[in-house]
């Protein structure tokens, strides 16, 4: 069986198809993709130069629904990912199956056990702060808003860390892997891409480059275990995850998301044990548990190898 990288060569390669293909995904992500953001700010606006303004903030002084603005921020991502499943099947002429594992189909239970895995590590992560710093926490459920970003967060927040990993942990891995001949390039590459694109987020303006060790670590996790395990399952699962828990359990007033969490954290933001213990302990624990489930082998091989 082909391991992951080769997948791509399943389809064509030429240069010019790359370049095509990031085309499309761009102008769906970033032009089509934002229309809905747009039309709901104008809505909004009371004029041409108070929209300008927003704008610069990302529309947060407009007074949007919480809930709503999650929905139209991941509408973006998914016109992303339709243009990224068109660039595939269209430009590169293959399936959209080869981007996402090197499995005759794609695993399900794979996504669920990840999904399941991080779900539980991030809420026992969050009680065990909660325990250790209580006054740091304001209750905050809403009954209707709360159910609302339920269905938004399930519903439609994989699309948007699917687009993320598709075209990280998928379409440029596989890409770079077939041009460099190697494991080693895609992966160090597209881990420390993937970190500072969040850099745009408010997170960074807060806590400073710093940050970049829980980011860029983060990609390293996805595409580690997108290597050792031939497929994108795992990561898919994770990252849906991750950010559905973020989205649910806790919100900040300076993070990327604000929404109706069940609870509002006003601690002041800092770097601290919680940025560097995912990192060099939780991280490498989740990698030994996919590693004895699924009989992970060749490490090398797979990580480095040609």
């Amino acid at each position: 069986m082909l391991n992951f990288i080769q997948q791509a060569y399943k389809g064509e390669n030429e240069w010019w198809r790359y370049l095509l293909a990031l085309f499309l995904i761009f102008v769906g992500w970033q032009v089509i993709g934002i229309i809905p953001l747009v039309a709901v700010a104008i809505s909004k606006a009371g004029s041409i130069d108070e929209f300008a303004r927003a704008a610069e903030d990302a529309f947060s002084g407009l007074g949007i629904n919480s809930n709503l603005y999650l929905l139209v921020m991941i509408l973006t991502f998914v016109f992303g990912l339709i243009g990224a499943t068109h660039a595939v099947k269209e430009i590169h002429l293959r399936p959209i199956k080869t981007v996402v594992t090197s499995r005759n189909k794609i695993d399900w239970s794979r996504i669920l056990f990840a999904f399941g895995l991080w779900f539980i590590i991030s809420l026992a992560t969050l009680l065990f702060d909660y325990s250790m710093n209580p006054e740091n926490y304001i209750w905050n459920f809403k009954p209707v808003p709360f159910v609302i970003l339920t269905l938004v967060s399930f519903l439609f927040m994989p699309f948007q860390t699917s687009f993320e990993e598709l075209l990280f942990r998928g379409y440029f891995m596989q890409g770079l892997g077939i041009w460099f001949k190697n494991a080693a390039i895609p992966l160090v590459v597209t881990s420390i891409i993937f970190g500072l694109l969040h850099g745009f987020n408010p997170e960074y303006d807060k806590l400073g480059p710093m940050i970049m060790v829980y980011y860029i670590g983060t990609g390293f996790l996805f595409g580690i275990t997108t290597l050792m395990d031939d497929g994108t399952e795992l990561a898919l699962g994770m990252h849906a995850s991750n950010n559905i828990v973020a989205s649910l359990f806790v919100t900040m007033n300076w993070t990327v998301f604000q929404t109706e969490a069940l609870f509002i954290d006003t601690s002041e933001p800092s770097i601290g044990l919680e940025m560097f213990l995912p990192v060099f302990i939780i991280y490498p624990l989740v990698i030994f548990i996919f590693s004895k489930k699924y009989g992970w082998s060749s490490w090398r091989l797979k990580l480095i190898g040609n």
